[in-house]
């Protein structure tokens, strides 16, 4: 017999039919002698759990009746002694021992490291699992607790999922003082390339602790916490989105499609809707270990699909670098060094776009392949077109009983009729995996048997229709037709108002907020949980999406059984909606609530622009207010370039005039709207509206923007106080402003003291940004002083924020200046391992310009620990890379000096000499700081046989230098350098020259 009390009382008899205890009182008593299985329970403590504090006057003999009543009914053993009674049976036939013992023994694999068996042994425990444990034994939810976040753990360990997030905050929502939760969250969220969330999520546990307890989190989930910030740097997305139903059958098609993309670049998955083009690609790419998933269903044209691909690779656009950038070219860089298979997602809308993106890469990345899916093939050079045929007749009954045992867990294939019955069925629907699924989702109201007859009957009907279709076209359209007609008028109805929400990307779908906002449907969660059970939605961490074939059938019906006022007041009210949520969190992207505000915005990437675009046509100066607020944003999130187009069509939408009261909004669309060369006029009108208001700016960011675009030079203008006013964060970006104008100049004292100013005030609103590019420059200026151990903590708390802000390039150039404070400080081995962190965060990003800086980072410090064959390696690497970007003259001059110190370390005079020329040349002929014209001097000052030339150099420099404050590893401060290099008696005249050249006092050797 088998026995189960982890929810409702269950007695199995050998051959599994279910027996009746009896009522209330033979259960109790049955409950307590299995919680004590095979072990004697005292008379007392039976008649407490039979009558609790009202026992009958003869209590004993009750219970002994109960007793007898109980062997009688269910042939049970149960012994009777001293110690009280005893049920025989074995421990593992009752539901709560059998758990116990597989928790216990999963978290002993868990302890030694065994994590497959410890998670097979936590899953299968908790299965067992029917409800909640009864409320007078809570150690019993105690335990579940424990193994549930064990079971967790241990899947972490093997890979984890994207539905432990979901799992694990609702495990916090119950037990909001768990610490471990929150560390499993955590990790959870971090293995989902969610970094940012990740960290917020320590700061949410400090503070419920802080709040309920009057602790501080621990030392593990603070050592979780720093291991996480000094961790990997994290990507946007990674691998392949995880699914909310098992893969059923399509091995033979996954092996075709390995085999296909061993030989072929491009592989197109073709066929109609509803063939399961999408989840056999997904299945194809789970194995790969470097795979990127992208999702075009959402986008309008095909000029969005390079910033679909960036997004999806994680790469942003730095804050700092131009925005005009080309999008395709940033992502050949990105691209073109990696073995990567690109999975782009729902190509047939947008067929030209993807067929322009795609041989683009295949010709410019070696290690690229593609597979993609459309209704139609691409038409490329290359391509292989792998059609996606119909499931099999044993696979098409496998997925049907799969999905019917979802929606009825009883649900299990009896007998030939009944498996002959799911045959027809599958063969009605022609083996379409969508078809299969939305007849499975009817099995809560019918049987097999009503199934098959119903769909017979419905294609009966429907072969009289239109022929011209294709077979499996008409046969799907009649299935999602069929299951439309079984939905009440409130499901039907709120179907088709859901298509106004952009449909089943990763940042498609809505939350039940926006569903209630914009439908205008109150309490709507059941009317959700119905059309999610009946396979019209699909439901994920708190949003529901629509597949695209469904979205389509239901966009229609919205066409044909709405009004048109109904439709157009739809489209208002869902672009109201997010207008307003865009309002609510523009102040909070600059605060304490940066990241989940930022998560937030990130996950309605698609309703966002949808309702840009229906403000466009229908009204522009709302359009204006809703670009404004989600410029910041724009710019956080690394791709405001994706947004150039839609801001030009606004401007030309609204006129060459601002609306009244709407001037901001207007000169930020304009800025919005600058790609680079060419849009001149659009920024100076921009420059001289926002010249001419004297009033505090609505968003104060507008001044970031503004610098950005027309040089740092703004920060000066008087007028830019007024604008700025009171607010703390404006104030704080206001110093930051000027201390870059005051580096500019040669005042690194007044520099710093504003950069402190403005990490107080960004530390006051809680903006990780204004934090770390203000804890970079000071970082600088400690560096500067030789104060290594302050400099590096304040880059390091800089490279926290810039991880949780999931802003690669601002990584990589922080990690530069960590490795150059590692150099100063004789670190060489430290000092390479970030310069090379730093060179694959940029490669990845595709900013070959970066990748440059880090490889003469490592070159410095190959050369500085005395390796000049790999110094010479890496400068000749980072000049090859600098030859094909944009590149600064001051670095190009720091790589030949570098090549020209490794020709001298290795006895070749004459090609230092020659290197040294070239970095005279450049460095003269072009803009550049003293600091670079120093570095030039110094080394052509090595090289003079002329003491008085020499002391000329030196002195030049020693001039330079003192503009700025001494930051290169192979400069000792002056004097000694003069004493070591020059005679005495030209030492005096040196430094003398020192104290009265300036910059345009040096010239040529």
């Amino acid at each position: 017999m088998r026995f189960g009390i982890l929810g409702p009382l269950d007695v199995r008899g050998p051959d599994d039919s279910p027996l009746d205890p009896g009522g209330p009182r033979p259960r109790a008593l049955l409950t307590v002698l299995l919680l004590e299985a095979g072990r004697a329970v005292s008379a007392e403590r039976l008649i407490d759990g039979l009558y609790g504090e009202d026992p009958p006057a003869n209590a004993a003999n009750a219970l002994q009746s109960q007793v007898s009543r109980l062997r009688k009914r269910l042939g049970l053993e149960i012994e009777t002694g001293p110690a009280g009674y005893r049920l025989v049976v074995a421990p593992d036939a009752v539901d709560v021992h059998r758990f116990q013992r597989l928790a216990r023994e999963g978290r002993q694999a868990l302890d030694t490291g065994d994590h497959a068996r410890a998670a097979a042994l936590l899953h299968e425990g908790l299965a067992l699992w029917r409800s909640p444990a009864p409320d007078d034994l809570p150690r019993l939810d105690e335990l579940r607790l424990g193994a549930e976040q064990d079971r967790i753990e241990a899947d972490l360990a093997l890979g984890g999922d994207a539905d432990l997030v979901a799992e694990v905050r609702e495990l916090i929502a119950r037990n909001p003082l768990g610490e471990r939760l929150y560390g499993l969250l955590m990790r959870a969220l971090h293995a989902a390339g969610r970094p940012a969330e990740a960290l917020h999520v320590f700061e949410e546990a400090r503070r419920v602790l802080a709040d309920e307890l009057g602790t501080d989190p621990s030392a593990e989930l603070a050592a979780l916490h720093l291991e996480l910030l000094r961790g990997q740097e994290p990507v946007r997305q990674r691998g392949v989105p995880a699914q909310l139903t098992r893969f059923v059958g399509r091995t033979d098609e996954l092996a075709r499609i390995d085999a296909l993309l061993a030989d072929a670049r491009l592989v197109t998955l073709t066929g109609p809707g509803g063939t399961g083009k999408t989840r056999l690609a997904i299945e194809a790419g789970r194995a790969r270990e470097d795979v990127c998933y992208v999702e075009l269903a959402p986008l309008a044209d095909g000029a969005g699909i390079p910033y679909a691909i960036l997004t999806a690779l994680g790469v942003r656009q730095g804050l700092r670098g131009p925005q005009g950038e080309e999008a395709t070219e940033r992502l050949v860089a990105a691209l073109e060094s990696r073995d990567l298979l690109l999975v782009l997602d729902n190509c047939e809308h947008l067929i030209e776009g993807a067929a322009q993106v795609a041989g683009v890469l295949l010709g410019s990345c070696p290690g690229l392949r593609i597979l993609a899916t459309s209704r139609e093939a691409l038409g490329i050079t290359g391509e292989v077109r792998c059609p996606v045929p119909p499931l099999a007749a044993g696979p098409a009954a496998q997925l049907f009983g799969d999905r019917a045992a979802a929606v009825r867990p009883d649900f299990e294939a009896h007998g030939h009729a009944q498996v002959a019955a799911i045959e027809r069925v599958c063969e009605a629907l022609d083996g379409l995996p969508l078809a299969i699924e939305l007849a499975a989702a009817r099995l809560r109201t019918l049987t097999v048997d009503e199934l098959a007859e119903r769909l017979g009957d419905r294609f009966r009907v429907l072969s009289r229709g239109d022929r011209t279709k294709a077979p499996r076209h008409r046969t799907l359209r009649a299935v999602v037709e069929w299951s439309w007609e079984l939905l009440d008028e409130e499901e039907r109805d709120l179907a088709c108002r859901m298509t106004v929400f952009v449909g089943s990307g990763l940042s498609g779908g809505a939350t039940l907020d926006a569903v209630e906002a914009v439908c205008g449907i109150p309490y709507p969660e059941d009317l959700l949980a119905s059309l999610t059970e009946k396979s019209f939605l699909e439901a994920s961490e708190g949003r529901y999406r629509m597949l695209e074939t469904i979205r389509v059938f239901c966009a229609e019906q919205l066409t044909d059984d709405v009004s048109g006022d109904v439709s157009a007041r739809l489209r208002d009210a869902h672009a109201t909606y997010f207008l307003r949520l865009a309002a609510e969190a523009e102040p909070r992207l600059r605060g304490h609530e940066q990241l989940p505000w930022l998560a937030r915005l990130s996950s309605e990437r698609g309703n966002l622009d949808a309702a840009l675009r229906h403000f466009l046509r229908a009204a522009p100066s709302d359009g204006l207010r809703l670009m404004a607020d989600l410029s910041w944003f724009w710019r956080l999130h690394g791709l405001a370039g994706e947004r150039v187009a839609l801001a030009r069509e606004l401007m030309d939408a609204v006129g060459p005039k601002a609306p009244p009261g709407l001037e901001e909004e207007y000169a930020l669309c304009a800025l919005n709207s600058v790609m680079g060369e060419g849009d001149e006029a659009r920024l100076a009108r921009a420059d001289r509206l926002l010249g001419t208001i004297d009033r505090q700016l609505r968003l104060p960011f507008t001044v970031v923007l503004w610098t950005l675009a027309v040089g740092p030079e703004r920060s000066r203008d008087e007028r830019v106080r007024a604008q700025v006013g009171n607010d703390p964060w404006g104030r704080a970006l206001l110093a930051v402003g000027l201390g870059f104008q005051e580096q500019f100049a040669g005042r690194p004292a007044a520099s710093e003291t504003l950069f402190t100013q403005a990490l107080a005030g960004f530390r006051e609103t809680g903006d990780r940004w204004g934090m770390a590019n203000s804890l970079d420059q000071l970082g600088m200026y400690a560096d500067w002083r030789g104060e290594c151990g302050r400099a590096l903590e304040l880059i390091d708390e800089a490279l926290g924020y810039a991880r949780e802000l999931a802003a690669p390039e601002e990584t990589a150039d922080l990690l530069c200046r960590r490795g150059a404070v590692l150099l100063h400080s004789g670190a060489y081995e430290e000092a390479a391992t970030d310069f090379a962190r730093a060179g694959e965060l940029a490669r990845a990003a595709g900013t070959p310009e970066k990748v440059a800086g880090a490889m003469w980072g490592m070159g410095d410090a190959a050369r500085l620990s005395g390796n000049t064959a790999l110094a010479r390696e890496h400068y000749e690497t980072a000049l090859e890379t600098s030859a094909r970007s944009w590149y600064s003259v001051g670095q190009t001059v720091h790589i030949f000096l570098g090549l020209g110190r490794v020709a001298l370390a290795e006895g070749r005079a004459d090609e230092a000499d020659d290197w040294f020329a070239q970095a005279w040349t450049l460095s003269t002929s072009a803009e550049t700081q003293g600091l670079e014209l120093a570095r030039v001097a110094e080394a052509l000052a090595s090289r003079t046989d002329e003491p008085e030339h020499a002391a000329t150099l030196l002195g030049a420099a020693s001039a330079l230098r003192g503009q700025l404050i001494v930051d290169d590893p192979d400069v000792t401060p002056l004097e000694l350098r003069l004493r070591r290099m020059l005679a005495p008696q030209v030492y005096k005249k040196a430094f003398e020259l020192g104290g009265s050249l300036r910059h345009d006092a040096v010239r040529g050797p």
